[in-house]
């Protein structure tokens, strides 16, 4: 089976795999050059880059959700009757273009993103939607994968999953790319 990415064998939360990040945009990366993250602009990212900027180390709940991932990709599983693992995934059209996914089917046919924070539940539960701020990084997983949809699935222990099948928006990736393009172009001048 060919794919539109190829898979890099590293371990999230390594050296290796934070050294590779941060030579790429990754799917954390696209909200903020879309203008969509509320707590990180473009002008910010650019810094953290191109290492002007201390990068965010994270914080108390992102380590919780972290921590909640292993088992909420079990539930996830087990509802969707399908095995997926964690994967590193590289784009073959833009190499610049990065993903780290939660889950990926053995057969590269479904890719899930997994949350497991308090406020992104809460969200989600009461609009039945993704956060807006979510979007780009969903959106840019599809543009890595070149899949027609993804599933989002917010879990917490003791509360009823969410799960949301995402479809594909090839006119916001369109613009995604055009944006990550002149993103990296300006790291790559200011590396220069």
């Amino acid at each position: 089976m060919t794919t539109a990415y190829t898979i890099v064998n590293l371990q999230q939360g390594t050296a290796e795999w934070l050294e590779w990040r941060s030579n790429g945009i990754g799917a954390s990366d696209a909200p903020a050059i879309m203008g969509e993250n509320p707590w990180k602009s473009s002008a910010h990212l650019l810094s953290e880059k191109l290492g002007t900027a201390k990068k965010f180390a994270g914080n108390a709940a992102m380590a919780r959700g972290t921590a909640l991932e292993p088992e909420a990709r079990k539930q996830y599983e087990a509802i969707s009757k399908v095995c997926v693992a964690p994967a590193c995934l590289q784009s073959k059209k833009h190499s610049w273009q990065r993903a780290s996914v939660d889950g990926l089917a053995s057969d590269g046919n479904i890719v899930v993103e997994i949350k497991c924070g308090e406020s992104v539940y809460k969200k989600t539960a009461s609009s039945r939607q993704v956060p807006r701020y979510y979007i780009g990084q969903l959106q840019h997983i599809l543009a890595v994968t070149e899949l027609p949809y993804i599933d989002f699935f917010c879990w917490l222990p003791n509360r009823p999953e969410i799960h949301l099948t995402i479809k594909r928006d090839d006119h916001y990736i369109a613009r995604l790319i055009v944006a990550e393009q002149a993103f990296w172009q300006q790291i790559m001048k200011k590396k220069g």
